[in-house]
């Protein structure tokens, strides 16, 4: 579904990516894993379109979309939930819902959207009339990702969904990741600074150090890698 071919992306004269090359198939759950600064956010915003690359190409489905706008790659179904949650927070629940399904016109399916997101995040609906910065850091991270949902993506980018949120909170929402890709085949690619429970939720992984792929394989093998253990999992 989605394949980098030596990306290269720069700030500046700084070089975040030195030609990164990965792969996600459908229906996958894929994390990429790395210390703060290694690229991992970098590698979704090239993804997105936000970030311009400065070489190497980015398939989507078959389709090079590395100089295609960020609006264009979400209407071919691919959607990010970025660092920091980023809602709308004078805007309602329901109101930051309805701006993911901003490029969508099937009303059915809409409601049926928000009923599936309000059956995996009860609280949202509870709060649905609430502006969304009056909600908790963990409710902000429901709606981020519920958000994202509702454009119905085919791959959904997450950003550190488990940045600032309490361990309680951070697996109830790795819970309902893993409930999304099961029920609805949706992909997932996962940038998190939890190594482990990156580890033990996706099917695959990368290790991005310095803008450069270091390891890859499967994210069983690479939880037991004892240079993963010592340098990101505190082992």
């Amino acid at each position: 579904m989605l394949k980098l071919n030596d990306i290269e992306t720069c700030y500046g004269g700084i070089r975040a990516l030195k030609g990164v090359s990965l792969t996600v198939a459908p229906g996958e759950i894929v994390a990429l894993i790395g210390s703060n600064g290694a690229g991992k956010s970098t590698t979704l915003m090239s993804i997105s379109g936000i970030t311009p690359v400065r070489c190497g190409q980015i398939l989507f489905d078959g389709l090079a979309i590395e100089k295609t706008p960020p609006e264009k790659i979400v209407a071919m179904g691919v959607c990010q939930a970025p660092e920091g949650r980023r809602i709308f927070p004078k805007l309602s629940v329901l109101e930051n819902l309805e701006m993911g399904a901003f490029l969508r016109s099937d009303a059915a399916g809409i409601k049926k959207d928000l009923d599936y997101i309000y059956d995996l995040f009860p609280i949202l609906h509870k709060r649905r009339h609430q502006p969304g910065g009056t909600l908790s850091g963990g409710e902000q991270q429901m709606l981020a990702i519920s958000r994202a949902l509702m454009a119905r993506p085919k791959l959904l980018l997450l950003d550190e969904p488990s940045l600032g949120l309490s361990p309680i909170m951070t697996k109830l929402i790795f819970a309902m990741l893993a409930r999304i890709n099961r029920e609805n085949a949706t992909t997932l690619f996962l940038v998190e600074q939890n190594a482990a429970m990156a580890l033990k939720l996706s099917h695959r992984a990368y290790v991005l150090e310095n803008g450069v792929i270091t390891l890859e394989g499967k994210a069983a093998d690479l939880l037991h890698d004892e240079n993963v253990k010592k340098a990101y999992l505190g082992i």
